[in-house]
């Protein structure tokens, strides 16, 4: 039998696998060599992460192999470069599917974030796309942006099609309640983007993880969606320290940097945990229901919530075309025999 005490054991253990106890572990990254050491349960993607991976030299085959399927396809150079795009994030799909357990969310272009139906078919092509590939759709996540058009196209495509829905650039209380109220799969409440906005926007320029404004958000988030029984999960994303992540231990899952995954694994400060189902029913918060006018209005008296949405869509957006452009440059490359 062991002699070491278990408050010296719990010294030992890194705080990442203190976490692991009361938290699911999601990678957050496209680099799919980079998450083998910390054993996440799933993985998260996103136009910006596939970008950066794409222009690694390690990544070529995989853009290679979604330019001759984009240029097999036919059709016209548009619908060549989408045909390619869709190709291209579902191959990281898969390839982070074979190092994962669980489940990678894939995301529908931030283009598309206003209209309801646009993303409810480029998510159904998405799972086609895995389904082809032999990938039932229980391990695939559709990434949507939290407006109203992406909350309803969530709720269309879980009810409708059984497609599990991840809702991300989530900034504001009224998109978290009228994601709960859609019966989405998950949602990604942004922890990093808030404390940037926080960072700018007022004369804080750093706070302790407890009084985070970030944390802050995602804790009541938490304890609504556990108060109130809501099948919703909550999956805390954008960390820019790892103060953040352990002051969010117990919360269902968050998705974390390869960066700071490797500063938890080598820190082995005691990780205690600090959300729970039972904390969350004793909370003082209101049920509140929120129709389309109702979400609207709530989300815009939130300045910091509607900036940080529509900055976040901007970004995602023009990193997806950066990929567009790199991919028909490459597929010129290909018609041109170079």
């Amino acid at each position: 039998m062991s002699s070491v005490s278990p408050d010296k054991r719990r010294k030992m253990e890194s705080a990442l696998s203190q976490l692991k106890k009361h938290t699911v572990v999601v990678a957050d990254t496209g680099d799919f060599n980079a998450i083998d050491e910390y054993k996440p349960q799933d993985a998260t993607t996103n136009p910006s992460l596939i970008l950066a991976a794409a222009k690694m030299p390690a990544y070529q085959q995989l853009l290679d192999q979604a330019i001759k399927y984009g240029i097999a396809k036919g059709g016209t150079e548009e619908e060549q470069v989408a045909n390619t795009m869709d190709k291209l994030f579902v191959s990281f799909g898969l390839e982070i599917l074979k190092k994962v357990p669980g489940r990678v969310s894939t995301e529908v272009d931030a283009r598309l974030s206003f209209d309801k139906d646009e993303m409810v078919a480029k998510a159904l092509k998405l799972i086609a796309l895995y389904e082809e590939a032999g990938i039932d759709k229980e391990r695939v996540l559709i990434k949507l942006s939290s407006t109203w058009e992406g909350i309803q196209a969530g709720k269309e495509l879980e009810e409708k099609h059984g497609v599990h829905c991840n809702m991300t650039l989530l900034f504001s209380f009224a998109q978290a309640v009228a994601c709960a109220e859609a019966k989405v799969t998950l949602i990604s409440p942004f922890v990093g983007r808030i404390f940037d906005w926080y960072k700018e926007n007022t004369d804080r320029k750093s706070f302790e993880p407890h009084e985070d404004p970030g944390v802050l958000s995602v804790t009541k988030i938490y304890n609504y969606y556990k108060k109130f029984g809501y099948s919703t999960v909550v999956m805390g994303a954008s960390f820019r320290n790892t103060g953040e992540v352990k002051a969010l231990a117990g919360c269902d899952l968050l998705t974390i940097s390869p960066g700071l995954l490797a500063e938890l694994s080598q820190d082995h400060s005691v990780v205690t945990q600090t959300l729970s189902v039972e904390k969350a029913k004793d909370c003082d918060l209101e049920k509140i229901h929120l129709d389309e006018k109702a979400f609207r209005w709530q989300h815009n008296e939130d300045r910091m919530a509607v900036e940080k949405l529509s900055d976040g869509i901007r970004k995602f957006a023009a990193d997806a075309i950066k990929l567009e452009t790199m991919i028909k440059e490459k597929m010129l490359n290909v018609k041109n025999g170079q």
